[in-house]
C-alpha cells in the first residue's frame, strides 16, 4: 500500500504532459488532463530505496528488465519530466548515489574500450557509412544521416581556414572520418589519436585502401602523452565528455600545447549551458567515466590555458535529430544487431533507450552540443573578419 502511494506522487508530479499509468496491481490511473503522451505500465514495483538512491538508475534498470514497459514517445516523455520541476530527473531528492569513477591513464582506456569496442560490426549496422558516431550537422532538414555527417567533417574543417601543407591533430579520432577527410580533400598532414583497438585498426585499414600513407597517421594512445609535438591545427569531436571533471583543465592545456603559436582549433562536444553534470544511468551503462561539463567551465579553461574563442556555435537540435535517425536505424535493422551481440533483450533494451533518452534531452534542452573555435594567442588572429568563409 505505501509502495502505490509513493508511486501516485512520484507519477502525479513527474511530468509537465498527461500520462497514464498501469500498476502492478492492474489497475489503471491517469495523471493530467488530456489524451496522455505515453502509457506506463509497471509489471512490478521497484524498490522505494532504489529509487530514492537514484532514480535515473533504478528506471533504467527496471525498464531494461521490462519491470516498466512504455508505450508511446519515450522520447516525448523525458522532455516533459525535464519540464517539469518537481520530476525525478530534476529533483536532486532522487540523485543521492552516482558510481565511482576514476580517471587514470589506464581506466580512461578501460573505459573507451568498454562502449567503442563493443565491435566495428555492431556501429557499422545503424551508424552511417562514415561510421561517424558524433552529432550530424543538417543543411537541410530533410538530409539523410550521410548526408548531414559529410557535412559536419566540411563545417568543422572549414572553420579552421585550413592551409594545404599545414599538420591538423585530431583528439579522439573515433573511425577517422574527419582526419581522413581533412587528408584527402585539404592536403593536410594528419595524425589521430584514440584509446580503441577497434577504431585504430579501422582507421590504418583506411589509409591504406584510400592510399593515404604520406599523410595520415593514427596511433593507439593517450592523447595525454604525445610530448612537444606541435600543429597548426586541432580538432577534437566529442572528446572532453569523457575525460572527468578533474581532468578537464588538463585537456584544455594539452590542446595547447599542442597548438603552434597562432594554431587554431575546434573543440566540438556535449556541454551544458546551466553547468557541468552527470546521469547515474548513463555513468553505469553507457559512458564510464563520462561528465557533462558546463559551458562557463570549459570557456574559463580555455582563457587560463592561454587561448581566447574566436567562434561559438550550438548545434543541440542537430544532435537531436542525429540520435533520432541512429535509433530509427538501429531498430530497423534489429535483426542484424541480434546477429552481432546476440539475442540479448537487456542489451537491446538498454541501448535503444540510451539513444531515445539522450534525443530527449537534446530536445528538451537539458544538454547542449557546441562548437568551440579556438586559437592559440589573440583571438583568431590568421582567421578573416567575419564567418562568411565558413559557409563557401
Amino acid at each position: 500500500m505505501f509502495e502505490k502511494t509513493f508511486y501516485k506522487q512520484f507519477f502525479k508530479h513527474g511530468f509537465n504532459d498527461p500520462i497514464q499509468v498501469t500498476y502492478w496491481d492492474g489497475k489503471t490511473e491517469q495523471y493530467g488532463e488530456g489524451a496522455p503522451i505515453a502509457k506506463i505500465k509497471m509489471n512490478e514495483p521497484v524498490p522505494i530505496k532504489e529509487i530514492r538512491s537514484n532514480a535515473s538508475i533504478a528506471l533504467g534498470e527496471a525498464y531494461m528488465d521490462k519491470k516498466i514497459e512504455v508505450t508511446g514517445s519515450i522520447e516525448d516523455l523525458i522532455v516533459s519530466a525535464y519540464q517539469k520541476s518537481t520530476s525525478f530527473i530534476r529533483d536532486h531528492r532522487f540523485i543521492k548515489f552516482l558510481p565511482k569513477q576514476s580517471h587514470s591513464e589506464k581506466e580512461s582506456k578501460k573505459d573507451i574500450q568498454s562502449h567503442y569496442d563493443i565491435g566495428n560490426d555492431f556501429y557499422k549496422i545503424w551508424l552511417d557509412p562514415t561510421m561517424t558516431y558524433s552529432c550530424a550537422y543538417f543543411e537541410k532538414p530533410d538530409d539523410d544521416i550521410y548526408t548531414a555527417q559529410k557535412q559536419k567533417m566540411h563545417h568543422i574543417i572549414k572553420k579552421l581556414n585550413p592551409k594545404p601543407n599545414r599538420t591538423l591533430l585530431d583528439i579522439g579520432c573515433g573511425w577517422g572520418t574527419l582526419m581522413l577527410t581533412a587528408a584527402k580533400e585539404f592536403n593536410l598532414k594528419v595524425v589521430g589519436v584514440t584509446l580503441s583497438q577497434e577504431q585504430c585498426d579501422y582507421v590504418n585499414k583506411q589509409i591504406k585502401t584510400q592510399g593515404l600513407e604520406n599523410l595520415a597517421e593514427v596511433r593507439l594512445e593517450d592523447y595525454r602523452n604525445l610530448g612537444d609535438e606541435q600543429f597548426d591545427y586541432v580538432t577534437s569531436v566529442g572528446m572532453f565528455e569523457h575525460v572527468g571533471k578533474e581532468n578537464l583543465d588538463e585537456y584544455f592545456k594539452c590542446v595547447s600545447k599542442y597548438l603552434k603559436p597562432h594554431g587554431v582549433a575546434i573543440i566540438h562536444g556535449i556541454t551544458r549551458q546551466q553547468g557541468g553534470a552527470y546521469n547515474g544511468w548513463i555513468n553505469k551503462y553507457i559512458f564510464p567515466g563520462g561528465y557533462v561539463p558546463g559551458m562557463n567551465e570549459n570557456l574559463q579553461h580555455i582563457v587560463n590555458n592561454g587561448m581566447q574563442i574566436y567562434d561559438l556555435e550550438s548545434l543541440r537540435r542537430h544532435y537531436q535529430k542525429t540520435l533520432e535517425c541512429w535509433d530509427v536505424n538501429f531498430n530497423n535493422n534489429i535483426e542484424e544487431v541480434k546477429k552481432v551481440v546476440g539475442d540479448d533483450e537487456r542489451f537491446l533494451r538498454m541501448w535503444d533507450l540510451y539513444l531515445k533518452t539522450c534525443a530527449g534531452s537534446f530536445k528538451a534542452g537539458n544538454i547542449d552540443v557546441m562548437q568551440y573555435l579556438i586559437s592559440k594567442g589573440p583571438s583568431g588572429q590568421e582567421l578573416p573578419l567575419t564567418r562568411d568563409y565558413m559557409y563557401k
